[in-house]
């Protein structure tokens, strides 16, 4: 298989200019650079756009999918969806889109005011509006619910190792039992749109704690409606997760699924990274941990009428 190309400095700058017609005068165009140190395939372009590149032709496929997605949700959703001005292949088979900046931080540089939280309220119900087939029809895959007892499981035994290194109190894993578990198993016919990526970094948050927009729909699937839940848990807590949640008008199952999904996961994550098998910040990681980890209201696993249905 023929290695993708890194993109360069220079390579961004040639694009951005063929596509912004600025700096074909010998001016030099708008200022390029990385989003991210180390991450060479998204760059800031200027100051009001962001140029995202495929690093392989898998990615391609989920970029130009993407697209087409982002046109489809913005009508459902009352906050901002990242507009492509331009977009085609920055090499043979793979794909580019130069996007207009939503303005604002993200979640993990501002709190979500109350306001936000009715802000991801209306994302959580839009996302459900959004028409399972028209979505299909895009290419926008199925995916199955994961297990909780099986995630329970891995996380008991991270949260074990994470004790033994003072990081975590393992016995707060003991209020998900198994039969806990299994009563927070995903319910038939419940399947909706999901983002299933609402990390900190793709919430935009504006300094008044509203909620502007939401970025990077590439990994968007139909599934379990939970996972949209727990990320939300980890990106900006699980107090206004909840809250988010049960204003957009789900029900305790999929609150309390969401919350555990997001718990276990992030006890995996920061053993995976404290053990050497996984990269990211540890920073991070912990401050993720917390977020899940953080006390709502709703805690205890009751019992649920076996009629029970979700919107």
């Amino acid at each position: 298989m023929t290695q993708a190309p890194t993109p360069t400095a220079d390579t961004i700058r040639r694009l951005v200019r063929s596509l912004l017609k600025e700096g074909t005068d010998g001016t030099g165009g708008p200022a390029v650079r990385p989003v991210r140190e180390g991450r060479e395939h998204t760059w800031w372009v200027g100051t009001r756009h962001v140029l995202r590149l495929a690093p392989d032709r898998e990615a391609a496929v989920r970029r130009r999918r993407e697209l087409r997605l982002r046109d489809l949700v913005r009508p459902h959703v009352p906050v901002a969806v990242p507009t492509s001005i331009a977009h085609g292949d920055w090499a043979p088979g793979l794909a580019y889109t130069l996007d207009a900046l939503v303005p604002g931080g993200t979640a993990e540089e501002h709190d979500v005011s109350a306001v936000g939280e009715a802000d991801l309220a209306g994302l959580l119900t839009g996302m459900r509006a959004v028409p399972a087939r028209q979505a299909e029809a895009i290419g926008v895959p199925r995916t199955a619910p994961r297990s909780l007892e099986a995630l329970r499981r891995m996380a008991v035994h991270a949260a074990e190792r994470l004790a033994a290194a003072d990081e975590f109190d393992a016995a707060r894993l003991h209020q998900l039992t198994p039969p806990g578990a299994a009563q927070l198993a995903a319910q038939p016919g419940t399947a909706v749109l999901t983002h299933h990526g609402l990390t900190g970094e793709h919430v935009v948050v504006s300094a008044d704690g509203r909620v502007r927009g939401i970025l990077d729909w590439t990994e968007a699937a139909l599934g379990d409606p939970a996972e949209d839940i727990a990320g939300l848990a980890v990106a900006v807590g699980s107090p206004a997760a909840v809250r988010a949640a049960t204003l957009a008008g789900y029900g305790p199952r999929p609150c309390l699924r969401g919350l555990w999904l997001a718990r276990c996961d992030t006890v995996i994550r920061l053993t995976d990274h404290l053990e050497g098998r996984a990269a990211g910040s540890g920073g991070l990681l912990r401050t993720q941990l917390r977020r899940a980890w953080e006390p709502i209201l709703l805690e205890r696993v009751t019992d649920f009428k076996e009629d029970e249905t979700e919107p």
